[in-house]
């Protein structure tokens, strides 16, 4: 076998359950793996370590070092934008791991790939979107033991085929967001705090509202538990980025969604935000709705996609 291909789909953030840590970890996150939009890369035998853009070859570097392997490729084929809140750079940096892995016959897991790019060691969600696809709620990490290993996964379900996701990802933030995450994320994430009380409500919200009526199916309490676990996190966050929401145009469009969704959210630092409905006809009107919001405020991308409920596929190159 001389290359494979490795399809893995994006992520949504709805937020972390725990920013405390009196209870000994930290963060835990909750969110969903959708259909589109999707990555896409090859992964080639070569003479030397190559990649066709700066994030490929600093994830294609970090994995020749730790798995001994000298010669490979990888060319990006699709891709959605980076630091925009749909998983892009975490994807990525396993998409390789797993194709390097399985192009050299190593047998290295997705939980290994993780600990050689660094990547789904704070927040797992994007590790276990690769791995299983579907709705996610992972554990986070011990507070002394800090990307040395991966957040345990605490609940998986399927999500169901008739949930809609309505996505916005407008452009005029997006450069500033991507500039802020790229310079600060890190210290960011070991710095921003809240009350043990708000992280007590935050994980009852998710325990006792969230994952029930996700099982139950019950999308009208599973949506304004989600929407309201985001808004309280969104407090949080604002000293970091002005507000419950990272923009005006993402304040205003959840403003739209919740019109016609069951839920909304802020996907990560944004500017990616969206709802969750189960009527394709109010879900092409909210599009409508919030395509004419982006183009007054910059620009900007809106589509309708469907949850993922398997994880990345690898495939030889044919």
């Amino acid at each position: 076998m001389e290359c494979v291909r490795v399809v893995a789909s994006a992520h949504l953030h709805a937020g972390n359950m725990d920013l405390h840590g009196g209870l000994g970890r930290l963060y835990g996150t909750v969110g969903f793996t959708i259909d589109y939009p999707r990555l896409v890369i090859e992964v080639v035998k070569s003479s030397t370590v190559e990649a066709s853009d700066e994030y490929a070859k600093h994830f294609a570097e970090l994995i020749s070092k730790s798995f001994g392997v000298k010669g490979f490729r990888v060319i990006v084929k699709e891709r959605f934008p980076a630091y925009s809140g749909l998983g892009y750079v975490t994807t990525l940096g396993i998409a390789i791991g797993v194709g390097v892995s399985r192009l050299f016959n190593l047998r290295y897991t997705i939980e290994d790939v993780a600990l050689a790019v660094r990547r789904g060691l704070i927040t797992a969600l994007g590790l276990y979107s690769c791995k299983f696809g579907g709705f996610i709620v992972e554990g986070g990490f011990k507070r002394d033991f800090v990307e040395k290993g991966v957040p345990p996964l605490i609940f998986r379900g399927d999500i169901p085929g008739d949930w809609i996701f309505v996505v916005a990802v407008p452009e005029a933030p997006r450069k500033r967001i991507s500039e802020l995450r790229v310079g600060r994320e890190d210290k960011v994430l070991i710095e921003v705090a809240m009350s043990s009380e708000e992280a007590s409500y935050l994980s009852r919200l998710v325990l006792m509202k969230i994952i029930p009526s996700f099982i139950e199916r019950d999308l009208k309490s599973f949506g304004s538990g989600l929407t309201e676990f985001n808004k309280r996190l969104g407090l949080v966050w604002s000293k970091y980025q002005g507000g419950i929401y990272c923009d005006p145009v993402v304040e205003k469009g959840i403003e739209i969604m919740l019109k016609y969704a069951y839920g909304a959210c802020q996907s990560s630092w944004g500017p990616t935000f969206y709802g969750i409905l189960d009527s394709e006809e109010r879900a092409q009107q909210l599009a409508r709705e919030l395509k004419e919001l982006l183009e007054r405020s910059g620009g900007g991308d809106v589509f309708i996609t469907r949850g993922r409920n398997r994880g990345l596929e690898v495939m030889e190159c044919g």
